[in-house]
């Protein structure tokens, strides 16, 4: 297959100022940083708390979190979209095909991962921070509060792979988003639905993009970790 011809055509597409080109890699990036921004406080409470704290079933949910990583995304949409679905217990809210349902399947699978990596972190980090902290007469929240900041490069890694993990996925927001031209088509599904049509012009420069931000999202967490990062 020549790739040229549809390579060249690509690059035309994204520096031409496409408006369709772009309202779907809008739709990408709006709903991957609205999910990540909503899910980060409590999934990185919830490995924080699974890291320090000894409860019963604690190794239970760690069993569960670390299973979930490996679950079909295409099955958390189905669930999400019987959920929704207009006779599921959540459709009167009237969210199936639009983009708040990509969210709330971002927000699914983009969790375990941030637990994951956020209990890796804290498990890691010298207790002594915190003791430090209470011995100095801080409250068991800034005390955690120190501890977290202790660990915020490990935090940064767990935001920037959840992250990663949502800005390429398709399965789900295909059975949520419904690949809605001008209104849930986003990267991953346009780029499924071009291919399909044998359209690789547009498959390509949204290839390209996806690309472009895994190198961004790498770039950024080197560059944010600095010297610290290496230790």
């Amino acid at each position: 297959m020549d790739l040229i011809a549809p390579t060249r055509a690509a690059f035309r597409l994204l520096f031409s100022g496409d408006a369709e080109l772009w309202h779907i890699i809008w739709t990408s990036l709006y709903c991957s940083l609205i999910a990540i921004a909503l899910i980060t406080p409590p999934a990185v409470a919830l490995g924080f708390v699974i890291a320090r704290a000894a409860f019963p079933g604690r190794r239970a949910i760690v069993v569960l979190v670390q299973a979930l990583l490996s679950f079909p995304t295409v099955v958390v949409g189905l669930t999400i979209y019987m959920l929704l679905s207009r006779h599921g217990p959540l459709g009167f809210l009237q969210l199936l095909f639009t983009p708040e349902a990509i969210i709330i399947a971002y927000m699914v699978i983009a969790f375990p991962v941030m637990v994951v990596f956020t209990l890796a972190a804290v498990q890691a980090a010298d207790p002594r921070v915190f003791e430090t902290a209470r011995g100095l007469g801080a409250g068991r929240l800034r005390a955690s509060w120190t501890t977290l900041v202790e660990v915020r490069f490990g935090i940064m890694a767990a935001v920037f792979n959840g992250f990663g993990r949502v800005i390429s996925e398709v399965g789900a927001a295909i059975i949520v988003g419904g690949n809605i031209a001008g209104l849930t088509r986003n990267m991953p599904t346009a780029i499924a639905l071009e291919t399909s049509k044998g359209e690789f012009a547009q498959g390509i420069a949204l290839g390209f993009v996806l690309i472009t931000l895994a190198l961004a999202i790498n770039a950024a967490l080197s560059v944010l970790q600095g010297e610290g990062g290496l230790k």
